[in-house]
């Protein structure tokens, strides 16, 4: 039976990167109706950032040569420790269930929402490997970043994100969908690209509903 875990962290409940991640959500259920679904709000339901016992538990995990998420539990000696242990293990075995990992996520600053960051983070210990598994970053810009463009160099989203699912996780198979010049919407100085935004999106949702379909029984 296929999973996929669908992770949203806009903090708007209604923006485009929820548009987005849902339309493909809709179509790998719809293709794979009999598959494991699970939902995560980064947003409303706030994940703890990291704090001084998930960095022990993390370096005892790197001591003792463990790459095996199953046996991180081995690593937990302290009260503290435990209470650690207790968030980030709901979250590793939601993620190392997952043949497909779906986030839904705009761009906040040139890059990802804080929530986004504290969910890797809880998530992330050394030599942990994810390979065979399908990342799908269904996003949103206020701006235009894509190849060519002025503010190319100022993504520092996608590029984290892509470097840092190959680098740390070793996964290859990871795919954007951007929405862009969203903010055309509402800031007057970019009200003459309302155009190239409404075909940005459309586009993406259109990229968004087949990949689900496609990605479904994985």
């Amino acid at each position: 039976m296929s999973h996929l875990l669908h992770l949203d962290a806009s903090a708007r409940r209604a923006s485009f990167s929820r548009t987005l991640s849902e339309a493909f959500a809709r179509t790998w259920r719809e293709a794979d109706p009999d598959g494991a679904y699970v939902y995560r709000d980064l947003a409303a339901a706030p994940v703890p950032h990291v704090g001084e016992a998930w960095t022990e538990l993390c370096y005892a995990v790197l001591a003792e040569g463990i790459t095996e998420i199953g046996r991180y539990r081995e690593v937990v000696r302290t009260p503290a420790q435990e209470d650690a242990w207790a968030i980030v293990e709901p979250l590793l075995a939601e993620l190392e269930a997952a043949d497909v990992v779906l986030i839904g996520t705009p761009m906040y600053n040139y890059s990802v929402p804080s929530a986004l960051k504290a969910w890797i983070d809880q998530v992330t210990f050394p030599k942990m490997s994810l390979k065979g598994r399908s990342f799908v970053v269904a996003g949103a810009r206020g701006g235009a970043y894509g190849p060519g463009t002025p503010r190319e160099a100022f993504d520092h989203e996608e590029r984290f994100l892509r470097d840092f699912f190959l680098g740390h996780f070793g996964v290859e198979d990871v795919t954007f969908i951007h929405a862009e010049l969203t903010n055309s919407l509402i800031d007057p100085a970019l009200a003459g690209l309302r155009d190239k935004h409404e075909k940005s999106y459309e586009a993406a949702l259109e990229a968004a509903a087949e990949l689900g379909g496609k990605l479904a029984g994985r």
